[in-house]
């Protein structure tokens, strides 16, 4: 049975040299692959048809793109596609963390935090300007584990949705299991706003997520399969690298990524899967086996 066109498997990110030779087989300048390898990445194909028609862009964690950096995307992705984009770090941490590259305002309060002016201004305007709209999925809002208790966290989240247009798709990945709950859900759905389904360190399994989440916030969901669980960036990096083979398969965060997508797609919702390679040592793979038990 065809997957259906409603779920859009993609990985964290496409720049790893580890996939020469599997996702990449044309020769690119070490200069200029990660400038250029987009196009090839989209091309890729499992079983005969294109694997990938969506992916992260994690770098936009760190600054916003500008349009030219979005129009160059377009030169590379086809008709169809879609690029999940984390939200600038500006947007998203409440205090900087102790950090050298934060300079003198680490471990200051931040005070753009949560800031729907400088969204709609700095983040949202390339988008527009380049008119990178229709390959625009969700935007990824990743939130570290802080200190803000729910209530003024969800109040917090509350008014800054209601400032930004409706015209684009919003996603929020949270780190704090304790959010997980009422309030948060309310908040999302109140704004059609999905929660992000993180495979990570210390958040409950995903089928535990969505138990306390009591089901999906907006007509689309968001998983992110980063790390095992109960384990370390660091360990699952070292565990990993260089991301050229399967190093351990994680039977339950494949079963319970298949029954949500399933689940999604019973219910008219879209589902964007987004695969990183430290979860199981190589992402590529790691979808391919996903949309086999989608297929089955």
């Amino acid at each position: 049975m065809p997957i259906s066109p409603l779920v859009r498997f993609g990985t964290s990110t496409w720049t790893y040299e580890g996939w020469q030779g599997q996702v990449y087989t044309r020769q690119y300048a070490k200069s200029t692959f990660a400038r250029e390898c987009l196009g090839e990445y989209c091309q890729y194909q499992y079983q005969g048809e294109p694997l990938f028609r969506t992916v992260g862009n994690d770098a936009t964690f760190y600054r916003p793109p500008t349009a030219n950096q979005l129009r160059r995307y377009l030169s590379q992705i086809p008709e169809d596609f879609q690029m999940c984009f984390k939200v600038w770090e500006e947007i998203t941490i409440p205090t900087y963390a102790k950090q050298a590259r934060y300079g003198a305002r680490a471990g200051q309060p931040n005070p753009r935090f949560l800031d729907a002016k400088l969204f709609n201004e700095l983040v949202l305007a390339p988008y527009r300007e380049a008119k990178f709209e229709p390959h625009t999925g969700p935007f990824l809002f990743e939130f570290q584990r802080h200190g803000i208790s729910i209530d003024e966290f969800c109040s917090r989240l509350d008014q800054f949705f209601l400032r930004l247009p409706r015209d684009f798709r919003y996603a929020v990945e949270v780190r704090n299991p304790g959010l997980l709950g009422f309030s948060y859900l309310q908040v999302l759905a109140q704004h059609g706003v999905a929660h992000v389904y993180n495979h990570w360190s210390a958040m409950p399994p995903l089928a535990d997520q969505h138990t306390r989440m009591q089901g999906f916030t907006a007509v689309f969901t968001v998983l992110r399969l980063l790390t095992p669980l109960k384990m370390s960036y660091e360990a699952a990096k070292k565990r990993a690298e260089p991301y050229t083979k399967i190093v351990e398969e994680l039977p339950h965060m494949r079963r319970e990524t298949v029954h949500l997508v399933r689940q999604a797609v019973s219910e008219g919702r879209r589902a964007y899967v987004l695969v990183n390679n430290r979860a199981e040592g190589n992402a590529p793979l790691t979808v391919q086996a996903l949309s086999e038990m989608l297929h089955n």
